[in-house]
């Protein structure tokens, strides 16, 4: 018998139907039930406190049904990278295990995805008078100017960084002043393989891609309509700007381009699509993956179920 943890890492992009999945799987009100398990949130912005419509986090129904992880965490003006998220899953994980569960690392950041299965490369400490220095130039110049430096200097890099991402292109400009090595050059701790203390098993949730492109314009829709409006004038009242890490979000950064509602449903749409496309790209060529076009189906539910229990093979307690 394996003495790896066993973990299930599904990727799935917002609309796809992940909430879904893991209710009919996981909980026992679920018709597929299948095992106990709990949910480590791949979120990037599922983290932040007060930020639950723009972000669709689980209801507490729900998470009293299945416990969540890593939601709710931090205030939308504290940074959260990606080495926090494989640290913190990483721990939720050992407990999870503990517990006799199976912990379940479901969401639509491919990076964290990514950085979770192969770990996260390890790169110099950060130097703070360069940080500084980059930060000011940030300030003046704008993301663009130093997005493009950054283009010419490790365009591999760039390629999986947003123009807007102050953060992530401060910190790959930062490794190459330091070192005089792309960011990109730094390998993971598996040296190009997915880490050997767990037991991955990967699904990729694949949506036909209009019939995606139309569940994210229509979830979009149900956020204004349940209040998402309400909520971003809420941060803004308590002192939270367009600068905070949280409020960069899709969703959430178009209330500072325009003060046209109909104008910032149609970029948050827009936004949301593009940016479940690019979320694929992180998460293409990992060995191993099951890669299933899910729409909800009966059939689809069947061939996942059939996917986890051959991979389970009877080492977790399947009910309670």
């Amino acid at each position: 018998m394996s003495t790896k943890t066993k973990v299930l890492v599904i990727f799935a992009p917002t609309a796809s139907g992940k909430t879904a999945l893991t209710r009919e799987l996981f909980s026992p009100l679920g018709s597929h039930f299948i095992l106990n398990a709990e949910v480590i949130s791949a979120d990037s912005q599922a983290v932040y406190k007060e930020m639950d419509i723009g972000t669709a986090k689980p209801d507490a129904d729900f998470c009293r049904q299945i416990p969540h992880h890593l939601i709710n965490l931090l205030t939308p003006d504290q940074q959260f990278n990606v080495s926090d998220f494989v640290d913190a899953a990483d721990k939720a994980c050992q407990e999870i295990t503990s517990r006799g569960h199976l912990p379940v690392v479901c969401g639509g950041t491919g990076f964290y995805i990514r950085n979770f299965l192969y770990g996260v490369a390890p790169t110099p400490v950060s130097d703070e008078k360069l940080r500084n220095k980059l930060k000011e130039r940030i300030a003046r110049e704008g993301n663009e100017v130093l997005y493009e430096e950054l283009k010419t200097i490790d365009p591999e890099s760039a390629a999986k960084i947003h123009p807007n991402d102050a953060y992530r292109i401060c910190r790959a400009l930062e490794v190459f002043y330091l070192t005089g090595l792309k960011r990109s050059s730094f390998k993971p701790e598996g040296g190009g393989d997915l880490r050997s203390k767990y037991d991955f098993l990967f699904i990729v949730l694949e949506p036909e891609r209009e019939v995606l492109y139309q569940r994210i314009r229509e979830r979009v829709d149900m956020m204004f309509e349940a209040g998402l409006e309400k909520e971003v004038h809420s941060l803004i009242e308590k002192g939270y700007t367009k600068d905070n890490p949280g409020l960069k979000a899709i969703g959430y950064s178009e209330w500072f381009e325009s003060n046209n509602i109909e104008e910032i449903r149609e970029a948050i749409k827009h936004h949301s699509c593009k940016y479940a496309k690019k979320q694929y790209t992180y998460i293409r060529d990992i060995p191993g993956s099951q890669i299933i076009d899910f729409s909800g189906r009966e059939e689809d539910y069947e061939k996942i179920v059939a996917v986890i229990n051959k991979w389970i093979a009877c080492t977790i307690d399947t009910r309670p």
